[in-house]
This record gives structure tokens, C-alpha cells and sequence, in this order.
């Protein structure tokens, strides 16, 4: 290992000076590659925590994530916060614990913020409304369809003249997620959420939009409408019921799916009162009672047509009672009755009386109209493979019994029930949809990653660092084989060594080192011919050096 690193430094020493410089401009090169490679290789996947974020948000959910110890990056592109794919659920939920995002909207924590020494009324004022806004807004947001909303109110100021009097209207902007819609009812519930929240606020006076523009409900349309569109509910909720209740008893019977069932129901929506005031003739009693007797007869005093002699008192008249007159006139005729008597009797009575308002219940049945289908009942043939025969007569008489009970049939409304057999055509067979490619499951990217990183570090390695280093130790050991020719002592004519010795690469390249040949002088010198004859410009080399060392 020693000598395959002094060979490379040796090698790397003999290059020129630029391209000492580019080699290590590449080999740095190289190894950043490799790391980099590994670096992205171990870096996980990011994705988008919330789109369309202010900036005041998004400084909040950066606070937030760095106090959670979330890994988070910021796109320095639009500025979106993301974070790990794994971890998207846990930061999405942290964040809703601590209020986050909150939106543009701001709810009643306005009020909050100081104000100054120098605040009038109508900036006050405002500040409620905005607030009242906000917290509007968010509670409509909280809606399953809503992403957001936005709630404009103009609340007229309050006048003490009834004839300048202005009712507050209000302005609902909704931004639906994808794919979704606000049924009707949905839409009557934000107007009514937003109508009972702003005194003397009227639901026709709001107007609900969409983000694209749709009119979702506006307080110009007809105010018919409304009770049409409940009644329209209340009868499709009615046939619903109906054609379940048919289904579930028949199904059992005849099998799943092989029932089908149609009511169509008339109801009378008519609203009726009535008053009635009653007496009961048997329990009478006598409040009060008041009788009057009148009794009187014929005087004898006095008769005859009436005139001057008759109007003439007699010689010894003197008054008399007259109920002496009739004592006397009694007792001289006993006989004598009265002529006229008279007796009368009030008698005020009091009775029950029972005053009644009723208010019928609209949404009576009028009519029921009762449509049945029924599949062929599927039985086994002899082969034992499954064969459709139709209903009998007596059988279908008893299913429509049977559905005649299920919706309360009545024949004086006059309802109809009809109840038909026939074979229904197959139903195609839904193929299971395909399971997921190998390619895409989610950690299958994950392992690819992983071994594209391997990859590319061991392109790094064994096909840019390894020939290199290679080249470089083939170069040092050509050098140091060229740098090993030192002098030698040449022997003496007794074959005796001398002091110097020459130490030559020979003529094969793969050979390292090669030594002096043992012998005489002649026998070095004809090696050093040979040497000096195979590879010229290394033996100048050579001779190059000794100057430069003995100089």
C-alpha cells in the first residue's frame, strides 16, 4: 500500500503543473458529486402543508413548525411552506391546535389591540363591524363544502324617525372546495346563520355568491319559492319512504336487488282554520229569575159613558181607598170576581259554551300511485344450473296485498296499486379495480432513490477515482524505475567487485527494478549498452540526474 501511494504521489509529482491543477479540480469535483448524490439519495420528499398563504400566515406556521420540531423548508420560488410527505398529517393537525392558519379574517380579537388616546365613536364602530365580519366568516368556513368565506355587512345608522328608517343588507362570498357543491338547504342555513346574527337583518336581504360567480341565493327572487321547494322536499322524503318500505318486505321474498319500486304521492298543502263555538243544551243552570203579578177587577162606583153628569161627584161624596170601595163592593155582591190578572217570570239561564280553532295539517295524502316490478324468481333445473320462471298469478295477488299494507292503501282516496312480473336484464359484472403497479407505491421511489445514490457513488469511485489513481501509480513506477539507474563500482580484472553499481530498468516495463548483473566490468558495461540501446531518452535521464547530484 506504501509503495502504490508513493508511486502515485510520484506519478502525480511528474504531471505538469496544469494538469496537476485539473486533476484536482476533478477529483474535487468528483468526491462533491458523490456526496451530493448521497445527500439527495437520504433527503425525504417534501409536500405542500397549505396553498396560498400570507405572509403573515406563513411567518406563523414557520413559528409554529420550528417550535414543534417539524423539518420544514420554504420554496424560495412562491414562498410555500412544506414539509415531510410522512409527517403532513401530524404538522396539518398541530397547527389546528394552535389556531393555524388563521386567515385574512379577524374575528373579535380586533377589539383587543390597543387603541389610540384619540378614537372616535366611528372608528369604533367600524371595528366592530369588521369584526362581526370576521367572526361570520369563520363560522361559515367551518361548514364541511366551505374552504373559506367572506362576509360584507352595510349596517345603516339608526335613525329616531320611523320614515328614515333603512334595513341592513348583507353580502356572503363562499369559496367551495373542489368537487363540491351547497345544496339548498345548505344555502338557507348560511342565510339564516348570517340573518340571526345582525339585528333587523331580514334573509331577503342577503346575497350569497360562490367564487364563480354563481348565485346561490339572492333576496330578489320569489318568496313562493321557498315553501315550493320544502314541499317538493316533504314528497320526494315521502315516495322515499314508501318505495324503502316496499323494497325491505319484498326483497326477503323475492331476492336482492330483483325489486323495483315507484310511488308517486298527491298531497294537499292546503293550510285550513276553523272556529267553531258550541252549547250544551243539557247542562244549563239558572242565573237569575225575576216574576211579576198583576191582578184587577171591574169598579161599580164609577160607569156608564163617560160625560158631565157621570164626571159629577155625588151630594155626599167622600174619598174612599179603593181597596175599601172593593171590600164594600164584595161584600154587597160576593159574587163578584176580577176581570183581569196577569203574571209574569224572567228567568235567565246560563250555558256551556265551547269555543274551538283548529288548524289542519297540510300535507294530507290525496292520492297514492303504487308502481311494483318484480324479477323472475331464479330455481335450479335438473342439471342443477340456475333457471328464471316467472311469478303465478296467486303470487303476484299476494305481493300486491302485501304492498297495498305497506303504504296504507285506501280505495275511497282513490289509490292505485299495480304490481307487474318481468325478467330483468343482467346486470354486467364490475371488474375489481386493478391493484397498484409495483411502480407506484410510494416507498418503492424511496428504494430507488436509495440505490441510485449507491450507483452514482460507485461510478464516482471505480470510473473517475480508481483509473485515475491507477494512471497516476503506472506513471510513479515508471519514474522511480527510470530514477533506480545509480552508479556502480566496476569490478576488477579478477572478477572482484567494484564500488560502484548500476541498478537499470531493463528492457520489459512491467519490471520494477532491475539489478546489476553479476561479473566483470565488461559484463556491466555491455549491460549498460543494451539498456542505453533499448530506451535512449530514460538513460539520459539517468545521466541527467548524476550530473545534477555530483555537481
Amino acid at each position: 500500500m506504501a509503495l502504490v501511494k508513493a508511486e502515485t504521489v510520484q506519478g502525480f509529482q511528474g504531471l505538469p503543473a496544469i494538469r496537476q491543477v485539473g486533476l484536482m479540480i476533478g477529483l474535487a469535483a468528483s468526491v462533491a458529486l458523490g456526496v451530493a448524490v448521497v445527500l439527495w439519495s437520504q433527503q425525504p420528499s417534501y409536500t405542500l402543508l397549505y396553498a396560498n398563504l400570507s405572509s403573515k400566515d406563513a411567518g406563523q406556521v414557520v413559528d409554529a413548525l420550528q417550535k414543534s420540531g417539524i423539518v420544514f423548508k420554504v420554496d424560495e420560488a412562491t414562498g410555500a411552506v412544506m414539509v415531510e410527505s410522512g409527517k403532513l398529517q401530524a404538522a396539518r393537525m398541530q397547527l389546528a391546535k394552535d389556531g393555524l392558519p388563521e386567515g385574512n379574517a379577524m374575528g373579535f380579537e380586533i377589539l383587543q389591540k390597543e387603541q389610540g388616546f384619540g378614537t372616535s365613536q366611528f372608528i369604533e364602530t367600524a371595528r366592530y363591524k369588521r369584526a362581526l365580519e370576521g367572526e361570520l366568516g369563520r363560522t361559515i368556513a367551518t361548514l364541511r363544502n366551505v374552504e373559506s368565506a367572506r362576509v360584507h355587512l352595510a349596517i345603516p345608522k339608526r335613525s329616531v324617525f320611523l320614515r328614515d328608517q333603512s334595513e341592513p343588507t348583507a353580502s356572503v362570498v363562499v369559496r367551495l372546495y373542489s368537487g363540491r357543491k351547497l345544496d339548498d338547504e345548505q344555502v338557507a342555513a348560511i342565510v339564516h346563520l348570517v340573518s340571526s346574527s345582525v339585528p333587523h337583518l331580514q334573509p331577503k336581504k342577503i346575497t350569497l355568491v360562490d367564487q364563480r360567480g354563481n348565485l346561490l341565493s339572492s333576496g330578489e327572487e320569489n318568496e313562493g319559492m321557498a315553501p315550493s321547494s320544502s314541499q317538493f322536499s316533504y314528497t320526494r322524503k315521502l315516495e322515499a319512504t314508501y318505495s324503502d318500505r316496499i323494497r325491505k318486505l319484498l326483497e326477503p321474498i323475492v331476492g336482492s336487488g330483483r325489486v323495483r319500486a315507484s310511488v308517486n304521492a298527491d298531497l294537499d298543502f292546503t293550510v285550513v282554520e276553523r272556529t267553531r263555538e258550541s252549547f250544551d243544551p243539557d247542562s244549563r243552570v239558572v242565573r237569575s229569575e225575576q216574576t211579576s203579578e198583576d191582578t184587577s177587577s171591574s169598579p161599580t162606583v164609577a160607569s156608564g159613558v163617560p160625560g158631565s153628569l157621570s164626571n159629577q161627584p155625588p151630594a155626599d161624596a167622600a174619598l174612599q181607598p179603593a181597596s175599601d170601595m172593593i171590600s164594600q163592593n164584595l161584600a154587597s155582591d160576593p159574587s163578584a170576581v176580577p176581570l183581569n190578572s196577569s203574571k209574569s217570570t224572567i228567568r235567565n239561564y246560563e250555558l256551556d259554551k265551547t269555543v274551538s280553532h283548529t288548524r289542519l295539517a297540510s300535507g294530507s295524502i290525496k292520492r297514492l300511485s303504487v308502481a311494483v316490478v318484480l324479477d323472475n324468481r331464479q330455481e335450479l333445473d335438473d342439471n342443477g344450473e340456475p333457471v328464471s320462471k316467472p311469478w303465478s298469478d296467486k303470487e303476484i295477488e299476494r305481493f300486491t296485498r302485501l304492498v297495498k299494507e305497506a303504504v296504507g292503501f285506501d280505495e275511497k282516496r282513490g289509490d292505485t296499486v299495480n304490481v307487474v312480473n318481468s325478467s330483468f336484464a343482467p346486470v354486467p359484472e364490475v371488474e375489481d379495480l386493478p391493484a397498484p403497479s409495483l411502480l407506484e407505491q410510494p416507498w418503492v421511489w424511496n428504494v430507488a432513490r436509495q440505490a441510485a445514490g449507491v450507483l452514482g457513488v460507485l461510478l464516482v469511485v471505480f470510473g473517475v477515482l480508481k483509473p485515475v489513481m491507477r494512471s497516476l501509480a503506472d506513471k510513479g513506477a515508471q519514474s522511480m524505475q527510470a530514477s533506480a539507474m545509480v552508479p556502480a563500482a566496476a569490478g576488477g580484472p579478477d572478477g572482484v567487485a567494484g564500488e560502484d553499481q548500476l541498478s537499470l530498468s531493463g528492457a520489459n516495463p512491467q519490471q520494477a527494478q532491475l539489478a546489476a548483473p553479476q561479473g566483470g566490468y565488461e559484463q556491466h558495461l555491455e549491460t549498460a549498452r543494451s539498456v542505453v540501446k533499448d530506451d535512449p531518452k530514460r538513460v539520459a535521464q539517468v545521466v541527467k540526474n548524476w550530473v545534477s547530484e555530483d555537481g
